[in-house]
C-alpha cells in the first residue's frame, strides 16, 4: 500500500448537529494523520469554485447553497491507501445505503446532507487539497 493524502470536509449539517469532534476523532482512530485543518464558512463563490466539476448538473445550485450555509471543517489527511480507506470509513453517499458504523450512516441525513465529503481519486485529492491549502505539498511526508 502507498502512503497517500486525501481531503475531508465536515459539511454544514454535521457541524450544525455538533458532530465535528466525533468525526475527527473517528478519523484519527482509523489511522489518519491530520496534516492540515481549517474551519471556515464558504462564500457562494468559493463553493461554486470547489464544486465546479458539477456545474451544469441539476443539483449544482442546491449543493452550492448547502455548502455555503454554515461553517465547515476541511482537513488534509494522510495514511496508507488514504483515499480508499477514507471512502470505506465514510460509507455510501446515501446514508440509508451506507454500511452500519460508517460516518454517513451515523451522522448523515440524506443524499444531499450526508455529513462529509471525501476525495475520490489521487488527482482529485491533489486538486481539492490545493483548493483549501494553497502551497501545501500533497505528497506524503514519508
Amino acid at each position: 500500500m502507498a502512503l497517500q493524502r486525501t481531503l475531508s470536509i465536515v459539511k454544514p449539517d454535521a457541524m450544525e448537529a455538533g458532530h465535528s469532534g466525533a468525526i475527527i476523532a473517528r478519523l484519527q482512530q482509523e489511522g489518519f494523520a491530520v496534516k492540515g485543518l481549517r474551519q471556515l464558512h464558504l462564500t457562494k463563490e468559493q463553493a461554486e469554485g470547489f464544486y465546479d466539476v458539477h456545474r451544469g448538473r441539476s443539483f449544482f445550485g442546491e449543493l452550492v447553497e448547502f455548502m455555503s450555509r454554515g461553517p465547515i471543517v476541511v482537513m488534509a489527511l494522510e495514511r496508507d491507501d488514504a483515499i480508499a480507506k477514507y471512502r470505506e470509513v465514510i460509507g455510501a453517499t446515501d446514508p440509508a445505503k451506507a454500511a452500519d458504523g460508517t460516518i454517513r450512516k451515523l451522522y448523515g441525513k440524506n443524499v444531499g446532507e450526508n455529513a462529509v465529503h471525501g476525495s475520490d481519486a489521487v488527482e482529485t485529492a491533489a486538486r481539492e487539497i490545493g483548493y483549501f491549502f494553497p502551497g501545501m505539498d500533497v505528497r506524503p511526508t514519508a
